[in-house]
């Protein structure tokens, strides 16, 4: 089967007790992560090397947190260099990442072409819609809720965070434009592919750090037989134009003790069908 994670975050000693506990069910399960496993790039490669010797093939993409780069951080690499330099980490331990070739899920639920995208943000999400960039970080510093991407994801070499999104978007596009037509696809990104799913957030002025509008019609234009997401640590199933969406997230310690589940990876395929 194949199954999903994201937000591991096991820069936590309570997370990373549960990474470690994590295991397929059987020998030919998938296993996405779809990013934040850690800040540090060695936790990084810790966590997905431990669940790439459990699951037959595992698929990453980053999240916000793999590419932030604070001031004692010691590989001190920054944007896209941060990016590559985990995308050569990956490749040495097996692991599938957005600069491979999409991989054909021929289990249980398939075939289906597993797209797993790096796509970032661009502001261009939230509520407030007539607001522009600066209004919207306004209302987010005087709300007191400012992502810390603001100050540690830098974008180098690109200008600013959006021209970087601009150009992952547009490259994403363009693969996903010349993929195989006769298959469905699972699409994989850190961030909701649309903006509806950023509504629940508990502080709205969030939003904008959650993804780009360019993206809003993907699930309908690329045959999505599911999309997977993380980042917001709402963890549900939502549907959108008849396509479901999975948001995997484990999330922080503290969000977890408030949930009546114990955390396990979501099947994507085949679906789960409720009795």
């Amino acid at each position: 089967m194949l199954f999903a994670v994201s937000d591991l975050h096991v820069d936590h000693p309570e997370n990373r007790t549960v990474v470690d506990d994590l295991q397929p069910r059987s020998s030919g399960d998938w296993l996405i992560v779809c990013g934040d496993v850690a800040d540090s790039p060695d936790d990084v490669a810790w966590a997905l090397r431990i669940l790439r010797e459990r699951f037959e093939r595992v698929i990453w993409t980053p999240g916000n947190h793999e590419l932030l780069t604070g001031r004692d951080d010691p590989l001190r690499l920054r944007g896209e260099q941060r990016y590559l330099h985990l995308v050569e980490r990956c490749r040495q331990i097996g692991v599938t990442t957005p600069e491979d070739s999409f991989p054909i899920w021929d289990g249980q639920g398939g075939p289906a072409q597993i797209a797993p995208l790096f796509l970032l943000y661009d502001y261009s999400f939230g509520r407030n819609v007539a607001a522009t960039r600066e209004e919207a970080l306004q209302r987010a510093y005087d709300a007191g809720v400012v992502c810390v991407d603001e100050f540690l994801l830098h974008p180098d070499p690109y200008s600013s965070r959006q021209d970087w999104c601009r150009a992952r978007v547009n490259e994403a596009e363009r693969r996903l434009a010349t993929s195989d037509p006769s298959l469905p696809m699972v699409l994989i990104n850190h961030f909701p592919l649309l903006d509806a799913p950023t509504r629940v957030l508990r502080h709205p002025e969030f939003a904008q750090w959650c993804g780009t509008v360019r993206t809003a019609d993907w699930h309908r234009r690329f045959r999505a037989a599911a999309v997977v997401y993380g980042h917001l640590h709402i963890p549900r199933t939502t549907w959108h134009d008849g396509v479901r969406f999975e948001e995997v997230s484990l999330g922080y310690p503290r969000e977890r003790r408030h949930r009546r589940r114990k955390f396990a990876p979501r099947r994507i395929l085949p679906e789960a069908r409720l009795a």
